[in-house]
């Protein structure tokens, strides 16, 4: 069947998104503007200034305009919605320096990968407000996809289906952004904090051990006593990175198990599918628990979204300091 006959042939090929289109280099600009003074870069330069230092909140499209020292709607020739001038900072954030491909012969896949997961979690480190942008969809603007090429290329030799390879990578940026956005948070709750031991739970502990007895709390009882549970307040961002790398190991431990059962030829297994309950019983307690159960799924599934969001961004910040560190040099 030829082109003209297709029964899609006379369809228009779909545009991109605006703020994608300038992501890209393929927008058209303003024939008019303020003087010409003002730029797509300057705003977005302006924005993510104003969201390193008072988050993402205090993004607006007047507060970076008064900031700039021109007028609100002086921004909208250039930029034509915040939700915009946010994907153009995350994009902005997202800049990676992916490593030169002939000097990383020597490295292994998990070394590879794990050069990558950590570029994304400096991307985080540099603009904690990544994190809480909504993941929308798929990838669809420059540097983000440069992050996918790069993973794809680390694990470019193992034996992994196409949609595996994907979701590995789904994966890894989800603990990232996840591990990335409490740290964070502990972060800020232990600069607020008048004495650190209220963020570790170190200055709670004696109350605690009262209340968290063998006989309620078989297991977690002697872990308390023995002082496991409490984290060490003199050096909490160590056993953040701590925390963080054991976990990424095992992850990876994971990914090589399944490679090596490929490589050997076993049969994979797949997660059962766990039962739902369709009909609870009329009973009273039933019908609580599964609404509480409901309520759990319906939360999670909204961290998991503004999990993805959040990494989505966290690469665009890592690429504008890195900018800016260059432009001062």
């Amino acid at each position: 069947m030829s082109d003209r006959t297709r029964p899609d042939a006379d369809r228009p090929e779909p545009e991109l998104p605006r703020a994608v289109a300038l992501a890209w280099g393929v927008a058209t600009h303003p024939q008019r503007g303020p003087k010409r003074e003002l730029s797509i870069e300057r705003i977005v330069d302006a924005a993510i200034e104003i969201a390193d230092a008072e988050g993402l909140a205090a993004v607006s499209m007047s507060r970076v305009a008064a900031s700039l020292g021109f007028t609100t709607m002086s921004l909208y020739r250039y930029v034509t919605s915040k939700d915009d001038l946010i994907l153009l900072m995350q994009e902005r954030a997202s800049d990676v320096v992916v490593p030169d491909s002939t000097a990383e012969q020597s490295w292994s896949w998990r070394e590879g990968v794990t050069a990558w997961v950590l570029a994304i979690r400096a991307g985080y480190s540099a603009h904690p407000w990544l994190v809480d942008i909504p993941i929308s969809g798929a990838p669809i603007t420059p540097n983000s996809l440069t992050i996918v090429d790069w993973f794809l290329h680390e694990v470019r030799a193992l034996p992994l289906s196409d949609g595996e390879k994907m979701s590995t990578l789904l994966l890894l940026t989800s603990y990232s952004r996840a591990t990335s956005a409490q740290e964070r948070d502990i972060s800020a709750a232990a600069a607020a904090a008048a004495d650190p031991g209220d963020v570790t739970g170190e200055n709670f502990f004696a109350t605690l051990a009262e209340h968290v007895t063998p006989e309620r709390f078989p297991d977690l009882a002697p872990l308390l006593a023995a002082g496991g549970y409490i984290g060490n307040p003199v050096d909490l961002e160590g056993d953040l990175d701590d925390d963080f790398s054991f976990g990424l190991e095992r992850i990876l431990d994971g990914i090589e198990y399944h490679v090596g059962r490929l490589e050997r030829g076993a049969p994979t297994t797949q997660v059962e599918q766990l039962p739902t309950v369709l009909d609870p019983p009329r009973d009273k307690a039933v019908r609580e628990a599964a609404k509480a159960r409901r309520e759990a799924e319906k939360a999670l599934r909204e961290a998991q979204k503004r999990e993805r969001e959040a990494v989505k961004h966290a690469l665009e910040r890592a690429k504008y300091e890195r900018e800016k560190l260059e432009r001062g040099k």
